[in-house]
């Protein structure tokens, strides 16, 4: 099987590619587990400062494989998206690594792509970026952590327009409402948030990490009721016929036709 997830190490940073460009980089278990043992050798390894999380060819991700995922998550829990590592790459259902991500976008950025972003700490957009989070649209919610950090951090109504609507909207709007804090040419977004990145770890590690942690300890705070929240009304609506409905019209590739049960 080929590598779902390729590490590369540059000084201090470690760049983290998502490489399944033949599927536009949809995350099956295996890819899953391996990003999260890719955050594991950041958390982990002392000489690793900073990381840098993108993706090879034209697209971030089309988000989950959700035929096989889906099902998965409905049986097991949604922890199955943090993966059997020590760290989440979500921050939801684990801890987060404790070393700072800057997150390189372009080209198709569905659902955990934005969730991805939304647990990064600095996000670089290529000016081809289209972004959605169309989970509604398939019968179910998010669940790695769009719910509720997209309200904290970009403000209710910038949220919930593409949370409820799942439309997709550019890198020009990601900008305007904060969840993305550089907007590049196409080509370039890598190499931007690799400078991020550099100039990162070229800081004190010891400061850069507890500002980091002091900064997530408020997020958490905040967090956690929302996190249980999601934890006890996910099972329901992930065995509910919308959500097996939304699985078929994944598979055949069409509009789900929803009744609400």
């Amino acid at each position: 099987m080929t590598d779902r997830i390729i590490v590369e190490l540059d000084g201090h940073v470690l760049l983290i590619g998502l490489n399944r460009a033949e599927k536009r980089n949809a995350f099956d278990l295996a890819m899953i587990e391996q990003l999260a043992a890719a955050y594991e050798r950041l958390g982990d390894d002392r000489e690793i400062r900073v990381g840098v999380l993108f993706a090879h060819g034209k697209h971030f991700s089309a988000g989950l494989d959700l035929a096989e995922v889906g099902p998965l998550v409905a049986e097991r829990g949604p922890e199955v998206l943090a993966g059997s590592r020590r760290y989440d790459p979500f921050g939801v259902w684990k801890e987060p690594a404790p070393k700072p991500v800057v997150t390189a976008i372009n080209g198709v950025a569905f659902t955990l792509s934005i969730e991805l972003a939304l647990a990064s700490d600095i996000v670089v957009a290529a000016d081809d970026v289209r972004f959605c989070q169309l989970e509604i649209g398939r019968g179910i919610l998010p669940f790695g952590g769009a719910s509720f950090r997209a309200p904290a951090q970009l403000g209710w109504g910038n949220a919930m327009r593409f949370l409820l609507t799942a439309e997709e909207f550019g890198a020009e709007e990601a900008l305007r409402i904060g969840l993305v804090q550089e907007v590049v040419a196409t080509g370039q977004h890598v190499i931007r948030a690799t400078e991020i990145a550099q100039a990162i770890a070229a800081q004190a590690p010891l400061g850069v990490q507890g500002t980091l942690a002091n900064a997530r300890a408020a997020r958490a705070a905040a967090d956690l009721a929302a996190v249980e929240h999601l934890r006890g009304i996910l099972p329901g609506i992930l065995q509910s016929e919308d959500a097996a409905e939304g699985v078929r019209s994944f598979v055949e590739r069409r509009r789900g036709r929803f009744g609400g049960a």
